[in-house]
């Protein structure tokens, strides 16, 4: 039942879905409906089978090119090296493919950790089930904070606003209510309508689930509305410098066949022997190396209690320098106490600390810590008063009123932030309990408010308003009322929180705190977890600032407060345009604008689901210590993937250009098409592993960022040097008059034990020696060090073109790779020293 379900009445659309309003459907029928339906999913999950896994690690269009021409030489040239070639490819996508496949496998189990909930009624009682296995006829309870699961009925609705940016783009939040809209109005006008991908900002309500999936309204114009999530650095880096060895490898591909054609060789040998040479320069398994690199790092941030939903954020995570948060929950503790409830004079009161609790008791809006301390110290007389009605809170008010009744009374209490509970009275009332005006105690008040503020203490105000037979509450209701006392909340600073703090400063992270709390709690705050704060910015302040003055403004600022939710991401945004790459950690419905604009969106696992559902990161402990081993996680797996970028483009990238002008003036091929892909292969081997590899510490100390200029200035020297000492090999080889078979073995072994130990060298900015690799690298480049000496020896070598050498090659060739490492390993202090390294690494 889809269509036009909001211009029916509530028993036709209960009819409709054969659904019983007060008890729900059963479990027996919600499994059965979830069979017809299907998952409640956009889009379906994608089990990518082995098969699709593995063909997917040959989509390259050089591939394509290598296997049709390695398929041509089956037919019309040498069927023995087309085979073999074959052989090279299906073991290199093996390879790639059983490391993506565990990459894929971890990263399921990771996110299963992480899921987005709702409440509905199942056989007459309310429970929490994923949000994937709600079905058509499902009674389902919504409160601030709430993810819309599907397109649904309103049965019931109370002060219910809607964030609907998502579908209709609105900034305003919709207001909803129940009833029945024409069969014709449009998305926006459908007021008794809440639709899947929305969020509840305030209010409560019940509704039934009419459409889930694909069939609603999100779900078929989502294919539309999908935006890919913006590039970050890192993948923006890797697209600039795939279409620069794109470039580069065509221009290589063309002249080295027409060149080998115009010297008379054959020309499916000569296209080979090119698209060999294309795909050595091409690190095509940078996908596999990145996917592997990223779901280990995020294994290891795991262990820390870090969640990453995105893998693409591991980078920014790394890269960020700077973190924005509240102080609630994330530099104070998140178990508020109540210390005291005063009345206007500043004594102790049983009545204060009395409505304070009949409001917290029966609000059931906005479920927050506050309403949860006053719970607990509860006085017994709650229970002798009945709720009526309420208006819940929402962050334009920032106020909850609540109506209840004893047998004697009608009674409106209302608590929240002091200023706006002090405009809705205009009355106060003394420790005698006198009514007097409360413009003849306003400073009086406002002192007190200071004075408390200024101790440490989160200050609430409370407020009353008898309302005589009055059942039911409207806004209009809040004025006149009485201003009866505060509530002191003491919420102190978590233990090692300046530890933590100055841990984030040694990483290169500043911190800000953005805060709804008042100006004098902050600073109080502030100046016991060390934040200096040159300048304070308020709400009010920014609210009369342009963007461009906020972006100057933002920059020398520690402390914003007074903040509404839409002015979080304007600070965001300016922080961002003022060159920070900024993270921010929110778990409210309040942060959800903010957490869209953050490069680094930050949530807790305790968060509201709209707030979940938008980071990319989920802490499973409000803890900055778990942040920060979180950073640490993420900047070694960016250093690891950079790691090969630096290997893939040195060694390689000498090697084959070397080949490319080498097969020019040589009456030979250096090295026959199959003995290429053999040597892409072996050099590949190690640098597989390099996710598991230790990261220097000075690796660690400041944000990594991506410099796709210095990967080219390293690719082109490191090329160079790599490329001269081939040169070299190829004159001692001549000079030793070795045949064919042996110059080309030779070159092989020093090409593959060269390239295999440069991964060593180039895996650090230290000197080779001083930086201990992980055993798995270690251990595999050893191992394809002795394989590639002893390959010659084996029955195999004949049908690779290869054959043994004279023990006296290998000495010469030891004295050149001698000589390469060291070059390198000097070429490298000199980056060092000319400062290329910090560019690399801070740009």
């Amino acid at each position: 039942m889809s269509d036009a379900f909001w211009s029916l009445s509530e028993d036709e659309v209960l009819t409709k879905l054969d659904v019983n309003k007060g008890s729900g459907l059963t479990a027996k029928e919600a499994q059965n409906r979830l069979r017809i339906y299907g998952k409640n999913l956009l889009v379906g999950k994608k089990q990518t089978g082995s098969v699709a896994l593995f063909f997917s690690q040959l989509k390259s269009p050089l591939i394509y090119m290598l296997l049709f021409a390695a398929m041509l030489s089956l037919v019309l040239y040498d069927k023995t090296d087309a085979i073999i070639i074959f052989g090279i490819v299906f073991a290199s996508a093996t390879l790639s493919f059983f490391q993506e496949k565990g990459a894929l496998n971890s990263m399921e189990k990771l996110l299963k950790i992480i899921q987005i909930k709702t409440e509905v009624l199942r056989d007459s009682t309310f429970e929490e089930i994923s949000i994937e296995n709600v079905v058509p006829g499902d009674i389902i309870s919504f409160k601030a904070g709430d993810v819309v699961p599907a397109d649904c009925y309103l049965l019931q609705a109370q002060d219910l606003f809607v964030d609907e940016a998502t579908l209709t783009g609105e900034t305003f939040y919709a207001e909803k209510r129940v009833g029945t809209q024409a069969v014709d109005a449009p998305i926006a006008k459908r007021f008794n309508t809440l639709f899947m991908g929305t969020h509840v900002v305030s209010g409560k309500a019940i509704a039934v689930a009419v459409v889930t999936g694909k069939k609603s309204q999100f779900g078929q114009i989502s294919d539309h509305l999908r935006i890919k999530a913006p590039e970050t650095d890192f993948e923006h880096g890797v697209r600039r410098f795939g279409y620069f060895l794109g470039e580069v490898t065509l221009l290589l591909l063309v002249v080295i066949f027409a060149c080998n054609v115009y010297l008379g060789r054959s020309a499916i040998e000569s296209m080979l022997f090119a698209l060999a040479l294309s795909v050595g320069l091409t690190p095509q398994l940078l996908p596999a190396i990145i996917s592997v690199t990223l779901a280990q790092g995020a294994k290891s941030m795991a262990k820390k209690k870090v969640i990453v939903k995105r893998l693409a954020s591991i980078e920014n995570f790394g890269s960020m320098n700077l973190f924005c948060a509240d102080k609630t929950g994330t530099l104070t503790t998140s178990d508020i106490r109540l210390d005291k409830a005063v009345g206007v004079g500043g004594e102790d009161s049983s009545d204060v600390l009395l409505y304070a609790a009949l409001n917290a008791t029966f609000q059931t809006g906005y479920n927050n810590s506050i309403d949860q301390a006053l719970t607990k110290v509860s006085p017994p007389e709650v229970k002798l008063w009945q709720k009526l009605d309420e208006i819940p809170y929402d962050f334009i008010r920032k106020r909850v009123s609540v109506l209840v009744r004893n047998s004697d009374r009608m009674l409106m209490s209302t608590k929240g932030a002091f200023e706006q509970i002090v405009e809705c009275c205009s009355y106060a009332e003394t420790e005698k309990g006198d009514k007097v005006a409360i413009a003849t105690m306003i400073k009086s008040l406002k002192e007190q408010f200071a004075r408390y503020s200024n101790e440490g203490f989160r200050v609430l105000g409370l407020a009353i308003k008898d309302m005589g037979t009055q059942t039911l509450l409207q806004h209009s209701d809040e004025h006149d009322m009485t201003f009866v006392g505060f509530l002191l909340f003491w919420n102190p600073p978590k233990e090692n929180i300046l530890e933590t703090i100055q841990g984030l400063e040694k990483l290169g992270i500043a911190l800000k705190i953005i805060t709804g709390d008042n100006k004098l709690v902050t600073q109080y705050v502030a100046k016991k977890i060390g934040i200096e704060h040159e300048r304070i910015l308020t709400g009010a302040e920014i609210s009369r600032m342009s963007d461009h003055a906020l972006i100057h403004q933002a920059r020398r600022t520690s402390l914003f407060v007074e903040v509404e939710p839409n002015q979080k991401e304007r600070i965001i945004l300016a922080l961002r345009k003022g060159g920070y790459a900024v993270g921010f950690m929110g778990d409210g419905i309040n942060d959800v604008t903010a957490l869209h604009a953050a490069d680094v969106s930050i949530s807790v696992d305790s968060a509201v689901d709209a707030a979940k559902e938008v980071a990319d990161i989920v802490l499973l402990e409000n803890n900055l210590s778990i942040l920060t081993e979180g950073v640490l996680a993420g900047r070694k797996t960016f250093a690891n993937t950079l790691k090969y970028i630096f290997m893939s483009t040195s060694a390689n990238f000498g090697n084959m250009f070397s080949m490319a002008g080498a097969s020019l003036f040589l009456s030979f091929l250096p090295l026959l098409p199959k003995q290429v892909l053999l040597t892409n292969l072996l050099t590949d081997c190690p640098e597989m592993t390099i996710a598991t590899d230790s990261v220097d510490k000075e690796m660690l100390e400041k944000p990594l960022r991506w410099n796709v200029p210095f990967i080219r200035r390293f690719m082109l020297i490191f090329g160079l040097i790599s490329s001269i000492f081939d040169y070299i090999t190829f004159g001692v080889l001549l000079w030793l008059d070795a045949t064919v078979e042996q110059f080309r073995t030779g070159w092989f072994v020093e090409s593959v034990v060269s390239a295999t130990l440069i991964v060593l060298v180039v895996r650090t900015f230290r000197p080779f020696y001083l930086s201990m690799p992980s055993r798995y690298l270690l251990s595999s480049c050893m191992a394809i060090i002795a394989f590639t000496v002893l390959l010659s020896f084996l029955p195999v070598a004949t049908y690779l073109g290869f054959t043994r050498l004279p023990v006296s090659y290998y000495g010469f060739l030891a004295c050149i790779i001698v000589g390469y490492v060291t070059m390198v390993e000097i070429a490298k202090r000199l980056f060092l020293k000319n400062g290329f390294v910090a560019s690399a690494r801070l740009s």
